[in-house]
């Protein structure tokens, strides 16, 4: 990918450097576009040619990017060659660069930049990624608490349930069952006794807990597959800590067996970490009583998830609050002596500062989603540009969901940040709303002209400085998305997306369709549907659908 430039400059730099050619292709990167003035298409940083190297003799950076320079000559690829602040920089041949991206993009399709030589090295593997994890029968929170509320549940639905309520409106009855116990067991120790009991005699196979369990857990996931479908979510599979009740004990036999188990003078059972008795870094298991806890349900729920997928790499995603969590988790693994350990990440996420709806403090996600729709219909209505829609619900979720994911995304995923519900709906900036108008723009744009002109083009016609900048920036694509599989960070691909945004709303005003002569319309036809083609790819990483109309 770059359209294969990258390989065609590090096969001539591999001649002159006598260095394996794939090992210089990571090293030479697309340069940034610039606002203030025209840049190189690529360039090399001559310190990346070192970096393994324990030579601390050798020149400085500017003095060996001028004598590589030297050493190089253009080609039918590249057009020009220079040498600044310690980087060489290289030009591609302006028809080539064009017709050859446009072309790429739409061949590619859905797969432009990942079919790059970035990625030829990497292994195929198979993933395993954990997120969400709600708790069974709490309404889908937007924090996703971890706590285990299923004993709570279990003596309060016996206590305050009643059977028509739940049947007519399950998740809303048993969260109101949930609140009132948890609020009456503040107050009154023989309701939060008689809530560890039951979820004792879960552990322990009592029938009539598992059924009650058993339909709490089946109305829950009914719930969550309705509310997972209107962000575009598919899981497959629904399992969570909670259900790996029996194989928990099945961990702690093995744990014992292995003679990692001590018991304390308290009475719960813990793993030493430290090897060395250090009391500071252990890992509690098992409860005084003999049942599991949230550490021991995930130890038995990743070597299930070994067994049944023999995964590549396991990600958990959750809060950040759970990093210490985690880490005991992959410990005790390793302990165990499963290998496998050093293959399961945690992407912590941070905290959503100050949401709230206009009903008051927010709880649930699926507030938030009507919310969105609500204030996203009402932006719509106010906007004298706005097209007649023939679902204008389903857009307005459409778009607020991506204004929801963008304002996300933006930054690193650890970061807090303070929510605000102006600066996620606005249609100009930095926004998903931003996103999504300026890709209805380009797809209107292909109605109106597309018929006549979609064809073939003529390179020579988009030579402007707005039609160079875009192909500069669809030439980085392949980088961005090669970045973000490396860290997992989203934010790399939201801010080239906004960036292509921006630089389309710049073209759309400049390089006019419309009365140009047929030939200079066709080719920048061809360079929106491009813009267009890419920036729905980007989106749709993100979780975000595209709409045409807005």
């Amino acid at each position: 990918m770059a359209c294969g430039f990258r390989r065609s400059i590090a096969s001539q730099l591999s001649r002159v450097l006598d260095l394996p050619l794939e090992d210089l292709i990571k090293s030479i990167s697309a340069v940034p576009i610039s606002k203030k003035e025209e840049v190189a298409d690529f360039q090399l940083s001559v310190d990346s040619l070192w970096e393994n190297s324990n030579d601390h003799s050798r020149p400085d950076g500017q003095v060996q990017a001028k004598r590589l320079a030297e050493k190089l000559k253009c080609d039918r690829v590249v057009s020009e060659i220079s040498a600044c602040r310690g980087t060489v920089n290289f030009k591609i041949n302006r028809e080539l660069l064009t017709k050859t991206v446009l072309q790429q993009v739409i061949e590619d399709g859905s797969n432009y930049g990942l079919k790059s030589e970035l990625f030829s090295g990497l292994p195929q593997e198979k993933v395993v990624v954990e997120f969400s994890s709600p708790n069974i029968a709490k309404k889908f929170h937007v924090g996703h608490l971890r706590s285990t509320i299923i004993g709570l549940l279990g003596t309060g639905f016996q206590l305050y349930g009643y059977e028509e309520k739940l049947q007519s409106n399950p998740l809303q009855h048993l969260f109101e069952v949930y609140v009132q116990v948890n609020k009456e067991a503040a107050d009154d120790k023989s309701i939060a006794k008689s809530a560890h009991e039951f979820f004792q005699r879960l552990e322990l196979g009592d029938m009539q807990a598992l059924s009650l369990w058993q339909k709490f857990r089946n109305l829950s996931i009914e719930e969550y597959i309705r509310i997972y479908k209107r962000l575009g979510i598919r899981f497959d599979e629904y399992s969570g800590e909670s259900f790996y009740r029996e194989k928990s004990q099945e961990v702690l036999k093995l744990l014992d067996d292995k003679g990692l188990l001590q018991k304390t003078i308290e009475g719960p059972a813990v793993v030493d970490l430290s090897g060395k008795g250090d009391p500071s870094s252990i890992c509690t298991v098992m409860r005084s009583d003999g049942t599991s806890l949230y550490a021991t349900r995930d130890l038995a729920a990743a070597i299930d998830r070994m067994d049944k997928y023999n995964f590549d790499t396991l990600i958990y995603v959750t809060d950040k609050g759970q990093k210490r969590h985690f880490q005991q988790v992959f410990q005790v693994l390793k302990i165990m002596g499963y290998d496998w350990a050093e293959r399961c990440q945690h992407v912590p996420f941070g905290v959503v500062l100050g949401m709230k709806t206009r009903r008051g403090d927010v709880t649930f996600l699926e507030d938030v989603l009507n919310e969105i729709q609500l204030r996203m219909l009402q932006n719509m209505a106010s906007i004298k540009t706005t097209k007649e829609l023939k679902n204008p619900q389903e857009t307005a979720e459409k778009v607020g969901l991506a204004a929801l994911i963008i304002q996300d995304f933006r930054g690193s995923l650890l970061s807090d940040y303070q929510f605000s519900w102006d600066r996620v709906f606005q249609s100009r900036g930095d926004t998903g709303v931003f996103l999504q108008y300026t890709h209805a723009r380009l797809h209107s744009l292909e109605e109106t002209f597309g018929c006549g002109y979609l064809n073939d083009f003529n390179a020579a016609c988009l030579q402007e400085p707005q039609s160079v900048s875009i192909l500069q920036h669809l030439l980085r694509f392949d980088e961005v998305l090669y970045r973000s599989s490396q860290d997992l960070q989203p934010r790399h691909i939201v801010s080239y997306l906004l960036t292509l945004s921006h630089l389309a709303a710049v073209a759309h005003k400049t390089l006019q369709i419309k009365d140009s002569p047929p030939e200079v319309a066709g080719a920048r036809l061809h360079l929106f549907r491009a813009v267009r083609s890419v920036l729905a790819n980007g989106m749709r990483l993100l979780g975000i659908t595209p709409i045409s109309r807005m």
